[in-house]
């Protein structure tokens, strides 16, 4: 490979597991996985949202804890409406302008991405 930034940062990632970009922030797919992200399109279009919300809980049992966050976005969407995502999405924008440490910048912008996948779903757009 090259010697570029760019390079460097595609070798470290496909070694170590991350999805970081230059600048050290995370990219665009950070904490999203691919099988409750197409839940969570099926979820935003459903008229059953609790059973939809059921499936994420089974599937998502062994998955990391950004699965989890899956869940609780359904279940805050179900309590106060479909208009939760962008509300939500718009806090932690704001949240990240702030001053925070690296390890909450990361912690919000995945947040962000999971809602990204909901969003696309309600929305037609696929990103934030």
């Amino acid at each position: 490979g090259g010697r570029g930034e760019e390079d460097f940062i595609k070798y470290l990632n496909a070694k170590c597991g991350l999805t970081r970009v230059a600048g050290g922030g995370l990219s665009s797919d950070a904490g999203r996985i691919e099988a409750l992200d197409a839940l969570a399109v099926k979820f935003m279009g459903a008229d059953d949202k609790a059973a939809d919300m059921e499936e994420t809980v089974t599937a998502s049992a062994d998955m990391a804890k950004e699965a989890q966050y899956y869940h609780k976005v359904m279940k805050k969407v179900i309590e106060k409406g479909d208009d939760f995502i962008n509300t939500e999405t718009s806090r932690l924008s704001r949240m990240l302008e702030g001053s925070l440490s690296d390890e909450k910048k990361d912690q919000f912008t995945v947040r962000k991405n999971i809602l990204g996948a909901f969003a696309s779903s309600s929305d037609g757009h696929t990103e934030l």
